[in-house]
Parts: structure tokens; C-alpha cells; sequence
């Protein structure tokens, strides 16, 4: 359906492909990853309107091809009213309604056959979509994606979950011959996380999904498109395959990468020793052996092993802290005496009391819950629950319900990316803004989050998700603040990025209260969580939270295997960065092991 060969493309900033290939085939449901700003997104965009873009290279699309979309900034319309049946039908309704208009038409016509050939047209149109139909097949969708109690609400009514989905079955329905959905698991709690996983996995068409969920990459996808570093690599095969093969490969071409460098350095020590001989001395044949030397070594250098394909672009994220949130009144006492820790733990960062909250109907009501100076607290719960509500609510800090501390200085994340940073400003006026005085601090600054220094100039607008979260991490950073409310930082991160964040998380002096989906960040740096249901809060321990999850969606002890699994590949990056190949060929079979028993569940 799709090919593509020897494409190029790039920004006057920044080039972002270099002769790519690939093809996409019946019956391939492929997952399309590669760290933030690498070019995902660009690379849809130019499928979807190839006539927009001047770009090197060829992309073949079969002419029969229909392509279905779903963007990753898909918004519930609050101001539509129509049902969420008839919003999934639409195009179905339309051709109905077109095939009656002609129909009436013939009845009184003169001239019928411009007329036979229109309605044909449009019974192809309705028969290609399985018109005949619809209704069943549309009720089947809803059905499995656990939503068919919904279908005689309102879009208004839906949840930002709820509506992404309803949008993935809207664009199935019309039957596409491809299915581009960038990054549709955006925002989604577990529950509708778990039905796109349904959807994807009983698609019968071509998919391309561009996701950083490490649940979906896990259970779904048979093939992979990896685009890192200008370069692309497919593999026919699931994600957890892919990674095991990548990383094996990846330790075979750096030991030889390593044996090359040697190599040429001991050459071209060589070719400098006879250099120094053959000014000192005029044989000729000094000279010949010393041109002899130098076409050794450029051709070691034409043939030298590539770097592998993949390097760690994991950014160095820091959550500083400026001074933890103290009591003025015992800081006295705190400093002399050895009971400091005792004085800050009797403090609270956030406090919030009898709390309440309605958007069209009551979301929240009596809520009553504390945060300790140094807690890392979860906020979860379905989508359209109020959790987003709440932490605006908290930030904000004009309701007498809520109490933070006075000594709390506050770094706030949204998920809405665009109530943190002005799309319309380059990245270096957004850093003016945020008050460093010089070009050489910001660059300083943000070249610990993966930016090239050379990038200041870029406007915000034009960067990714995933980039556009990490810039606001970076600001959040700068602020030193000690009290973090951050909505979905995980979400648009690829994969290294999250465990970046996930180690940044864990090593934080301060409090955080996070909304979050990502079941693996919080397992892994959340120091309790507070879920919401029927209306309100109660507390849970991750040990509580996790047997939760386990019981509702995984086969036993599976996070378990699956974060190992991620912590024995992390080890095996680390043992290439320190060139020690046999503790890495050694973990790689460990990782193997891994792998083995996760695809048994």
C-alpha cells in the first residue's frame, strides 16, 4: 500500500531524514517509534499530503488506498450535541442520505442516466464501507471497546478518553486500507487504554501507530518502524523482539566499532612515525611507505564499522530543590538540635479540607487529604473524574478548602501544554521569560535535556509532544520549586525520557502530587496514591495499588517481568557505554530469559 525509498527531509534548522526506506504491507499492524522530535509526526504529515512537502526521494501510494487519521491533539467539542452514535455514523448517514436524494430525483427525471451513474457511485461508496451493516458493526465496535452504554450520549457528554476512542472506532468504521493514529493513548486511564489495545489487536487493515506506551507496544504490533538519528530500521516482529535483536546487535557492532577505532589509532601512529622519518630523512622509500600507511588508513576509515544504530538520547532531567518547605518558627530549634528531620516531617505541603468540585455536574465533593514535604503522591482515577480540576484548583490557590504551605515555592506541569508555554515564542524568549539573563545560560541549560544549543531560535510551536513536555520539565527545573503538581509529564515522552523522568521523580527532595496513567511511573516512584472513586479520595499504598492492577489487567507478576526486563536492558546500555562487551553479552542472556517467560502470558 505504502512505499517508500530513499527519502529526505529536514527544517532549515534541522534535517530529519536521510535516504529512509520502508514499505507497509496487508495484513501489518506496525508500531512507529523513536525518540521525541525525531520526525514521526513530520514523516505522517507528508503520507497525508505529500503535495505539501519538497522532499528527496519517492513515496508510492497505491491510488485504491484510503487512508483514516487520528491526530495526538484530539479535543472533546463540549458544543456538540450530536449522539455519539450518529457522530461514529456520520459517513454512513451522509450516503444514506445521498442514495435517497437520488432515488427521488429518478422518480421524476427526464434524464436518468447522469443519475444511475451517480447512485451507483455512491452505492460503491456505502458497499466499500460495508453500508449494509453499519449499525451492527458500529454497535460490535462500541461494544468491544466497553463504550456501548454510551452510544445515546452526547460527544459533549464524553470524557477526553472516551471521545479518543470513539474516534478510533469512527475512523475504523469507514474501512481504511490504512489506519495512521499518532499517538492515540494520549490522556487515557487504564480502563480505555486497555479497549484501544482491544480495537488495535481485532483491526483488520494496515495500522501505523506513533506511541510511547510501553503497555500497547507490548501487546500489540506485529511489525516495527524505528526512526532515530536520521536513519530508519524496520523489523517484521513484536516490540519486545525487536528491542532483544536491536540490543544484541547492537553489542556485536560495538565491539568491532571499538576493534576499528583501535585499529586506526594504531595506524595512525604509525603514519606520524613515518611522517617524522621521512622529513628527517630523503629515501624514497620512506615516502612510499609512508603513502603506502596513508591508503591503508583511509581505507580502514571508508570501511569502518558504523555506530550502532541506536544511542541512549536519554535526557539528564533534575528536579532541584532551592530549600525544602520548613517552619520559620522551629528553624531555630531545628539548628540546634540533630532533630531536623523530625521538625520538617511535622509539617504539610498541601492541606485540603471538605473540598468540592462540579463542571456541568458534581465531580468531587468532601475530599480531605494532606501531602508531607517530602510525599510523592499519585492522584488516578477514570477519565472525567475531576483530577485535573483539582490540581488547577490547587495551584491556583484561591479557595479557602485548600491550604499549601507559605514556604512552599510551587512548579506546576499541564497537560495542555499550551497553558505553560506560548506557542508563538522562540524556545530562548520562553527561557527570557522565565528569567535567565544570557543565550549561554539557556544553552547550558537545556542541552541537559537533549536540545541542541542551536536550536534557540525554534519556535515552540514547532516542536513536538514529546519535546514540548520536556522543555516544560526543563522550566520546572529552573524554578528549584519544592512542591510539584504535574498533569500527564509522561505523556508524548519516549521511552528513555520516562525513565529519565522516573529516576529524576525518585531523587526529589520536595512533595509531588501527580496525575498520571502510566501505571509503570507510578509503581515505580510514588510513594503512595490517591484514587477517586464515587466522588471522592481515599488513600492507597502502591503495595495495594499494585495487586489492583495485576487483578484487573495483567497475568500475574507480569509489571514485575516487564520492568526487569527494562532494567536489564538499561544495564546492558550502561556495560556498552563502558565498553565492557562481556557483562553485556552475559545480561543479554539474562535479558533473553526475560523475554522467554513474558511471551508465555
Amino acid at each position: 500500500m505504502i512505499k517508500i525509498e530513499n527519502l529526505s527531509y529536514g527544517f532549515p534548522q534541522k534535517d530529519l531524514y536521510n535516504k529512509i526506506s520502508f514499505t507497509l504491507e496487508e495484513g501489518q499492524h506496525c508500531a512507529f517509534i523513536g525518540t521525541s522530535g525525531s520526525g514521526k509526526s513530520t514523516l505522517v504529515d507528508i503520507i497525508m499530503d505529500p503535495e505539501r512537502y519538497m522532499y528527496d526521494g519517492k513515496l508510492e501510494i497505491d491510488p485504491l488506498c484510503r487512508i483514516g487519521y487520528i491526530s495526538q491533539f484530539l479535543q472533546v467539542d463540549k458544543t456538540n450535541q450530536t449522539t455519539v452514535f450518529d457522530y461514529i455514523a456520520q459517513r454512513f448517514l451522509k450516503l444514506q442520505a445521498e442514495i435517497d436524494k437520488i432515488c427521488t430525483e429518478m422518480e421524476t427525471s427526464t434524464d436518468i442516466e447522469p443519475l444511475l451513474e451517480k447512485y451507483q457511485h455512491a452505492l460503491d461508496d456505502f458497499d466499500a464501507i460495508d453500508g449494509q451493516d453499519y449499525v451492527s458493526n458500529i454497535n460490535k465496535k462500541l461494544n468491544l471497546a466497553g463504550l456501548y452504554k454510551h452510544k445515546d450520549l452526547r460527544v459533549s457528554e464524553l470524557s477526553g478518553g472516551e471521545f479518543k476512542l470513539i474516534q478510533v472506532i469512527k475512523e475504523m468504521m469507514i474501512s481504511p486500507n490504512l489506519l495512521i493514529m499518532d499517538e492515540p493513548d494520549v490522556f487515557l486511564d487504564f480502563e480505555n487504554l486497555n479497549a484501544l489495545k482491544d480495537l488495535i489487536n481485532a483491526h483488520k487493515g494496515i495500522l501505523l501507530v506513533i506511541t510511547h506506551n510501553r503497555y500497547l507496544l507490548n501487546h500489540c504490533f506485529n511489525k516495527i518502524i524505528h526512526l532515530e538519528n536520521m536513519e530508519l530500521q524496520e523489523f517484521n516482529g513484536s516490540y519486545i523482539e525487536y528491542n532483544f535483536t536491536l540490543l544484541q546487535r547492537k553489542i556485536e557492532l560495538q565491539e568491532l566499532a571499538v576493534a576499528d577505532t583501535e585499529e586506526i589509532a594504531r595506524n595512525e601512529y604509525l603514519i606520524n612515525r613515518l611522517r617524522f622519518l621521512a622529513t628527517n630523512n630523503s629515501e624514497a622509500s620512506r615516502g612510499k611507505a609512508l603513502k603506502a600507511r596513508v591508503k591503508i588508513q583511509e581505507r580502514l576509515e571508508a570501511n569502518r564499522i558504523k555506530e550502532p544504530f541506536v544511542a541512549i538520547k536519554q535526557p539528564d532531567i533534575h528536579l532541584d530543590v532551592a530549600r525544602p518547605i520548613h517552619n520559620p518558627l522551629t528553624d531555630a530549634l531545628a539548628e540546634s538540635t540533630d532533630d531536623l528531620e523530625e521538625s520538617v516531617d511535622a509539617l504539610y505541603a498541601l492541606k485540603v479540607s471538605d473540598y468540592s468540585a462540579s463542571y456541568d455536574e458534581l465531580l468531587l465533593e468532601n475530599v480531605n487529604f494532606e501531602i508531607l514535604p517530602t510525599d510523592k503522591v499519585a492522584l488516578i482515577g477514570a477519565n472525567g473524574t475531576g483530577k485535573t480540576t483539582l490540581l488547577r484548583d490547587i495551584y491556583r490557590n484561591n479557595r479557602p478548602e485548600i491550604h499549601i504551605h507559605e514556604t512552599a515555592k510551587v512548579g506546576y506541569l499541564s497537560q495542555f501544554q499550551g497553558e505553560s508555554l506560548e506557542e508563538s515564542n522562540t524556545i530562548a524568549e520562553e527561557f527570557f521569560e522565565a528569567g535567565f539573563n544570557t543565550y549561554s545560560d539557556i544553552r547550558a541549560h537545556i542541552s541537559l535535556y537533549g536540545f541542541d544549543g542551536d536550536i534557540l531560535t525554534q519556535k515552540i510551536s514547532a516542536l513536538s509532544g514529546g519535546e514540548r513536555n520536556i522543555l516544560q520539565l526543563a522550566k520546572i527545573s529552573a524554578l528549584k520549586a519544592n512542591f510539584l503538581l504535574l498533569d500527564e509529564p509522561t505523556s508524548h515522552l519516549d521511552t528513555y525520557s520516562q525513565i529519565a523522568l522516573e529516576k529524576a521523580i525518585a531523587d526529589y527532595e520536595g512533595a509531588i502530587l501527580m496525575i498520571s496513567h502510566d501505571y509503570y511511573t507510578i509503581i515505580n516512584c510514588m510513594d503512595y496514591v490517591l484514587i477517586i472513586e464515587d466522588r471522592t479520595i481515599r488513600k492507597m499504598s502502591i503495595r495495594k495499588f499494585r495487586k489492583m492492577i495485576y487483578e484487573s489487567h495483567f497475568h500475574k507478576d507480569y509489571l514485575e517481568m516487564e520492568q526487569k526486563k527494562k532494567q536489564v536492558e538499561t544495564k546492558i546500555e550502561l556495560a556498552l557505554n563502558d565498553t565492557d562487551f562481556e557483562l553485556a553479552k552475559v545480561l543479554s542472556e539474562e535479558l533473553e530469559d526475560i523475554i522467554d517467560n513474558l511471551s508465555i502470558q
